[in-house]
């Protein structure tokens, strides 16, 4: 993809969305799974606190005392992480075996009876624990003393399950993040596919598959091609009135060049060749003229953009010789051909001929024996050259003989647009055109589809 791809920005865009949001899955997540750690943790240290409270009494010396301890073995091993504190008002202190030499500094608060109270705090070796405790009210001496009944627990625990939950969920989240990518990579290719037909849709009207586009598009994509087609529509108009006033010119000029070739007939019957000789030059030159823009408006102009169209060569190349061998100044030109009977191409019949037509017309001209057609396919590239036995172009000049109105050979009668000619009619059609060396002798013309021709 390239760094302006409209699919890397769509899939960049969704992955950093799916980034950011498992981000903050995770973290929330974590922050629940701890929480909720605490809330099991903080419901086990109220069972060991509801024990202490049974087992809470007090002695003929009006001494607390516990007659039954919580039985969890944590509480008898020392900085266990597990512990339990009863105190009162008289400075009496009960603890667990757990608590060694230390002893729990509860905040300062006066819960009411029978309420549960939780808090982190700071415990033994200076370890963050999580403290439940209650106070009651026992009767000594004949009076209510409060009693404080404590049971905490080292967080440590929790930090720990909350790191391996988070280093488990880690994982979890990236193979999730990996698919939800490879779900949004083909999510955003089925969005994009319809561009994608569209693009090869516009490829086709321009080789000539088609005129328009098809209408049966998403609804998101529909706007965009009601206003090619309107496009295409009025660009069609335009060649096509484009179309006629040139067709309208040329064939306009048809009558005065008549005029004119008639004049120079009678001037040469009259005796001045030369007056004559010049017109019927400028006349000949007119003439080519038209003929090209009449080639020009009729390829730009949409025929063979028609689908389907295609020519027959062999067919069309004896047709050309037998008028080229007509016209001709000499019959000592002979002409071979060497085309496959059902070779075809992709071009409409009058374009073919025009083009064809100027090669056989400047082979026979500068020929001085003989001149051969061949045309072969491959691959599915057509290759049509046109050769002769004349004196040929020299390599320097042969990017001169294709510029426009160019003549080489200063004394014939041509005009210097028959290879223009040519030129505009393969451009149109996406054809190349080369000049080479041929093996009679003579100039070699090549015209192929796409690429350089062989």
């Amino acid at each position: 993809m390239r760094r302006n791809s409209l699919r890397l920005r769509l899939v960049a865009g969704g992955a950093a969305a799916i980034a950011v949001a498992l981000a903050i899955a995770g973290v929330a997540l974590a922050i629940l799974f701890e929480r909720h750690v605490v809330r099991t943790v903080a419901d086990e240290l109220e069972v060991h606190l509801k024990q202490l409270l049974a087992g809470l009494d007090v002695d003929p010396n009006n001494q607390i005392t516990l007659s039954q301890q919580p039985t969890d073995p944590r509480f008898s091993e020392p900085l266990s992480g597990l512990y339990w504190q009863i105190g009162d008002d008289r400075q009496q202190l009960l603890r667990s075996r757990s608590l060694w030499d230390t002893v729990l500094s509860l905040p300062q608060d006066d819960p009411s009876p029978d309420e549960v109270h939780r808090h982190e705090m700071s415990g033994p070796a200076g370890a963050r624990v999580l403290v439940v405790e209650r106070r009651v009210r026992l009767t000594i001496d004949n009076r209510p003393v409060p009693v404080r009944v404590a049971v905490a627990v080292d967080l440590a625990r929790v930090s720990a399950a909350g790191t391996a939950f988070a280093a488990d969920l880690a994982w979890a989240l990236i193979l999730l993040g990996l698919a939800l990518a490879l779900a949004t990579w083909i999510q955003v290719g089925l969005g994009l596919r319809p561009l994608d037909s569209l693009r090869q849709a516009i490829a086709d009207i321009s080789s000539g598959a088609a005129r328009r586009l098809d209408a049966r598009v998403p609804d998101e994509v529909r706007p965009l091609v009601d206003e090619v087609n309107s496009m295409l529509d009025a660009r069609e108009g335009e060649i096509e009135r484009s179309r006629n006033r040139a067709s309208d010119l040329a064939h306009g000029l048809k009558t005065p060049l008549a005029a004119l070739a008639a004049d120079s007939n009678r001037l040469r019957n009259k005796g001045q060749p030369e007056i004559a000789g010049e017109i019927e030059a400028v006349i000949e030159t007119m003439r080519r003229h038209v003929d090209r823009e009449l080639a020009r408006t009729r390829t730009r102009g949409g025929d063979r953009l028609r689908p389907g169209a295609v020519t027959l060569v062999a067919p069309l190349v004896q047709s050309l010789i037998a008028t080229v061998a007509r016209a001709g100044t000499t019959d000592q030109v002979k002409y071979r051909m060497t085309i496959a009977d059902d070779l075809a191409v992709p071009f409409d019949r009058t374009d073919l001929a025009e083009v064809l037509g100027n090669l056989l017309e400047n082979a026979a001209r500068h020929a001085t024996s003989q001149v051969r057609v061949v045309a072969h396919a491959s691959s599915g590239r057509t290759v049509i050259s046109v050769e002769d036995d004349g004196p040929g172009i020299a390599p320097e000049l042969r990017s001169s003989a294709l510029a426009r109105g160019s003549r080489l050979d200063e004394s014939g009668s041509g005009t210097g647009v028959g290879l223009a000619i040519v030129q505009d009619v393969l451009d149109a059609y996406g054809w190349t055109l080369e000049l080479a060396v041929s093996e009679l002798g003579g100039l070699k013309v090549s015209i192929a589809t796409g690429a350089r021709a062989a």
